[in-house]
């Protein structure tokens, strides 16, 4: 009786590292990247896609006051870092993915020019991270043994993971160069592998997607 008591105990406190362990669903403080310089105003909400994401609209953001908008192309900030699970021609290519999709959307809106304009906004998007984190735990593993068994396999780097691709957008107004809109998204693609399975674009494009769907109906304030 006492070794399944001590078992169950163990099994509890594994579960619960595991628990922690759990990808959040927006990006935590941790991984800002310092693109958007004042995070202090950011603040969770639903998207009309279902998802969650962090976001701030100035008060004095009227989409019908501008005439048009400048898409500044997407960067990697602080800069594109390609290791052995994404290599450097992955990530240009979710960099370009998610450019023309993006501008695509924008362009739906409103009317882009090839230059900042007086009376125009700009859209300032950098992608920060493209990487991948343990899968969270799903229901039918909360009891004690299945826990120690997740948590095994993702100590061991043998538990699928979600790829994820970290996004942060900034919309100001062209004349007082003062931010309108500011957003931090985490977007989730595919389920890969393990720890050691390459991303590719394909993985995260439906991440991309997800938020291009968002941006396109944002709506007009």
């Amino acid at each position: 009786m006492k070794t399944l008591q001590i078992s169950t105990k163990i099994g509890c406190v594994i579960f619960l590292a595991v628990l922690a362990g759990c990808s959040a669903k927006v990006a935590e403080k941790n991984q800002y990247s310092g693109f958007l310089g004042n995070y202090s105003d950011l603040k969770p909400v639903q998207t009309a896609s279902g998802h969650q994401t962090l976001r701030w609209v100035s008060p004095d953001y009227h989409q019908q006051q501008y005439k048009n908008i400048y898409f500044s192309p997407v960067v990697y900030y602080p800069h594109a870092s390609p290791d052995s699970r994404v290599s450097a021609g992955t990530l240009e290519q979710v960099r370009l993915y998610t450019e023309q999709r993006l501008k695509n959307a924008i362009g739906q809106r409103i009317q882009l020019v090839n230059q900042p304009q007086k009376g125009g906004m700009i859209v300032k998007t950098a992608i920060t991270a493209v990487t991948a984190s343990n899968k969270d735990v799903q229901f039918y593993e909360v009891v004690p043994v299945a826990a120690v068994i997740a948590g095994a396999m993702a100590a061991s780097g043998h538990r699928t993971q979600n790829s994820e691709l970290f996004l942060e957008l900034e919309v100001m107004d062209v004349a007082t160069n003062k931010p309108l809109v500011k957003v931090v998204r985490k977007g989730y693609g595919k389920t890969v592998d393990n720890s050691n399975a390459p991303i590719t674009a394909a993985d995260v494009k439906g991440a991309i997607d997800d938020m291009v769907r968002d941006v396109a109906s944002f709506p007009n304030q």
